[in-house]
């Protein structure tokens, strides 16, 4: 299960500075998941500063 960014994304870029996979790239508005690339491992919950990755 991969997850996902919700609306509370402040576009910092930190999820994916922290990503091991490159699963995270810039979206409209709000950074993106690609669910086919993320493991679930959680280091971009842990890196976001508002929470905005949340598992689905």
């Amino acid at each position: 299960m991969a997850y996902k960014i919700n609306d509370d994304c402040i576009n910092c870029g930190a999820c994916a500075e922290g990503c091991p996979t490159e699963a995270i790239s810039e979206g409209d508005g709000k950074y993106v998941i690609n669910p086919e690339t993320c493991i679930d491992c959680g280091a971009c919950a842990e890196a976001c500063p508002v929470g905005a990755p949340q598992a689905e």
